[in-house]
């Protein structure tokens, strides 16, 4: 019997990453590209089928013998129909990417949500490995995430399951991209530390922050609040102290709500290191239910910018299984 082969897709706003991997979910060779979404979904696409041709060609393998491409892109998105309804890093309003991958690649096609597949690829590659029940946070420009629920993947009714940076943690607060107030990801991520040490620096204060960026206040960043914390600037610390303690609070929430055995940080924000997670232990042991919270390991992400591909990979690998053998 001839070999078959997988393909896993992490489709980014700024990079593409492609693997290729056997039907164990092995890794053979992958590949990073640049998206250039500025050219449109086509040319978008037109990049993605090439990184698949070019894994194909450094394993050596036809394209008959790919049984499933995965991938990942960012949402909201529909996995069923693999249509993504609305992605502002790529330019995208309802793309149907799933059958225009069909009319190019003749073969299986499956499309989740990034997030989602960060989170299986940590479930089934990384640090989530011998868990059932698991949430994936990612930190970073934004703040996203993933539930692995009883083994498998949680979507919801509508694909709309895990965007944990959207819990409303502060009734009237910083407006969040996407729309709402007080959301976690306008308290926690990437961005509103920025914002934060912003507005500070607007006010006359956060001086330590702005010679961090040479003087020039659009310039600031998380990365930029991180150095003058870590090199001892009081306003600094305080700023990455009060959005670990948001994070930490909507962690608590989670841990309450699903109960979950593991759950997993991975993203920029987390690479600040000990004084973030000082403040989410502190928020978690202070709201979450004592049992659940003390059930509850929180642990780093292991695959860093890797978990999207993989978990791609383990989607493709999965959904194969089961058309092969859809009553085991």
């Amino acid at each position: 019997m001839a070999a078959s082969y997988l393909v896993g897709v992490d489709l980014g706003g700024t990079k593409i990453l492609t693997a290729l991997a056997d039907e164990t979910g092995n890794v053979l060779t992958e590949i990073k590209v640049a998206t250039e979404a500025a050219g449109g979904y086509a040319h978008v696409i037109d990049r993605l089928v090439d990184t698949i041709r070019q894994v194909r060609e450094q394993a050596g393998v036809s394209a008959e013998a790919i049984k499933g491409v995965a991938v990942g892109s960012p949402g909201p998105l529909s996995a069923e129909s693999g249509v993504v309804h609305f992605a502002p890093n790529l330019g995208w309003r309802d793309v149907p990417i799933k059958k225009l991958l069909i009319e190019r690649l003749k073969t299986r096609v499956f499309i989740d949500n990034d997030a989602n597949l960060a989170a299986l690829g940590e479930f089934v590659y990384g640090a989530g490995q011998g868990v059932t029940h698991m949430v994936y946070f990612t930190v970073s420009t934004g703040v996203g995430g993933g539930l692995i629920l009883d083994g498998r993947l949680y979507h919801g009714i509508g694909d709309g399951a895990g965007e944990l940076g959207h819990m409303q943690i502060m009734p009237d607060g910083p407006l969040c991209a996407c729309g709402a107030k007080g959301c976690l990801e306008a308290l926690a991520s990437g961005t509103a530390i920025a914002r934060m040490a912003k507005e500070l620096v607007t006010n006359g204060k956060g001086q330590g922050i702005l010679e961090q960026a040479k003087g020039k206040a659009d310039d600031i960043s998380a990365v930029t609040v991180a150095t003058a914390a870590a090199a001892g600037d009081q306003e600094a610390k305080k700023i990455i102290a009060q959005a670990a303690g948001y994070l930490g609070i909507g962690v608590a929430g989670v841990i309450n709500i699903f109960n979950p055995e593991l759950v997993v940080f991975g993203g920029g924000v987390m690479e600040i290191g000990e004084p973030i997670w000082r403040e989410i232990r502190r928020e978690v042991a202070a709201r979450a239910f004592h049992s659940s919270g003390k059930q509850a390991n929180l642990v780093p992400a292991k695959l860093g910018q890797r978990a999207g591909v993989l978990g791609a990979v383990a989607l493709c690998r999965e959904k194969v299984a089961e058309m092969q053998f859809p009553n085991g």
